[in-house]
């Protein structure tokens, strides 16, 4: 059980450096080229701040897609949700202006042993880093 559960607050803050995202996944069940955006949640659950996408430089538009996972395997269509879906811009890279960081907040809890993976509509040319902070209860 959990620690601090009045009010619950996450105890150990995680940040997973996942893979750069550039390959277009149409599927919209989870299944498919996934990658994997957030650790493993704890053995009390974990809480989700946010899923941030940063453009590495120019790409097309195109969707982020964010699936959750109970665990089990991806290529299993009942083991994932589509939990998010948001619009990426058309990105140009450029030494004058930052890039947009696109950001989704949630402020949700997730179920041990639960992770979270994202998917792009389109494939793209830079890419997109993906990134969900999260924190184990």
């Amino acid at each position: 059980m959990a620690a601090n559960t009045s009010p619950i607050f996450p105890m150990i803050p995680r940040v997973l450096l996942s893979p750069l995202l550039t390959t277009a996944n149409t599927a919209k069940d989870g299944t498919g080229t996934v990658t994997q955006i957030s650790v493993v949640a704890g053995t009390n659950g974990a809480f989700v701040e946010s899923i941030e996408a940063l453009p590495i430089g120019t790409n097309t538009a195109s969707v982020l897609r964010v699936f959750l996972n109970n665990g089990s395997a991806t290529t299993t269509a009942a083991n994932n949700i589509l939990w998010e879906e948001v619009s990426l811009p058309a990105t140009t890279l450029t030494e004058i202006a930052g890039q947009t960081k696109i950001v989704i907040p949630l402020y949700r809890a997730i179920p041990a042993g639960y992770i979270l993976y994202a998917t792009l509509g389109t494939t793209v040319a830079a890419g997109w880093r993906v990134r969900a902070p999260t924190g184990d209860y």
